[in-house]
């Protein structure tokens, strides 16, 4: 039996969502009890599930700063958001250039009730919020270009996303089509985690086995080839927090954190 809500049907406050559990293992309060009970349970396999997680959040961040300061991107299509945090991709990109506009996209219910929170943009840029499934670029593409120009550059940021597709969907191919409806001089920022450790390989087969959605982790290579035919930025594809790193005390060496990202140009 449903309630008249479908909104309210959709959050499935009995069983872990990926965007809680992440915001949970950042510290966030947009979360319930199955949420924080997953979130635990990771960190009791797999200590540095947290500190991957706020890795994944500073390599946004450092990619946004890049792709605004130096590569001169006014244009973001951001794809899996996830729940509001302190320097959303907006916050980022129209501190350095206020003119930016974002269209943000993600399925999950109860990010779409903070989607407000993701739309406070500066008079001079634009921001959007779409509720849809990353399996349907084409759609996807349709409602965005009602903000963004696909005459000019755009970046598409992909964090931690892919992993939430499995492989019947073919996420190379995904990609892909998004690629083929941007212009060039357009980029692709992602980064997932990878199947290097067998400590987290565990914890991800045990959440997947009692949440609501899984996450699939693969190999480097599998992750590097969603880059094909673009012009990759140095330093390459590398583990999340040697892009362009920061000098930020995450207590340890987080070199061999099991997840790895890169930037990618369009040519």
């Amino acid at each position: 039996m449903t309630s008249e809500d479908p909104l309210a049907d959709r959050l499935q406050l009995d069983r872990p969502h990926s965007a809680r559990v992440w915001n949970f293992l950042l510290g966030g309060k947009d979360n319930y009890a199955a949420d924080r009970e997953a979130g635990e349970m990771i960190v009791q396999m797999f200590p540095d599930i947290a500190l991957l997680a706020r890795l994944q959040r500073r390599f946004l961040v450092r990619a946004v700063r890049y792709l605004t300061e130096e590569a001169g991107i006014r244009q973001f299509l951001d794809i899996g958001t996830g729940l509001p945090t302190v320097d959303n991709t907006h916050e980022v990109a129209q501190r350095i250039a206020p003119e930016s506009r974002i269209v943000y996209v993600d399925n999950d219910p109860l990010v779409l009730v903070h989607a407000q929170a993701l739309l406070t943009s500066t008079p001079e840029g634009a921001c959007a919020y779409l509720d849809a499934d990353v399996r349907d670029p084409e759609g996807i593409l349709e409602v965005a270009a009602q903000t963004l120009d696909f005459s000019k550059p755009i970046a598409l940021t992909m964090l931690g996303i892919l992993g939430q597709i499995p492989d019947s969907d073919e996420p190379e191919a995904v990609v892909g089509r998004f690629l083929d409806a941007l212009p060039p001089g357009s980029y692709l920022a992602l980064s997932d985690g990878t199947d290097t450790n067998a400590a987290l390989n565990q914890a991800i087969s045990v959440y997947n086995a009692n949440s609501a959605s899984s996450y699939h982790l693969r190999g480097p290579e599998r992750i590097a080839a969603y880059f094909k035919g673009l012009e990759v930025i140095e330093p390459g594809i590398v583990p999340t927090s040697q892009w362009h790193p920061e000098p930020v005390d995450v207590g340890r060496d987080p070199s061999d954190v099991d997840a790895i990202c890169g930037i990618g140009r369009k040519a």
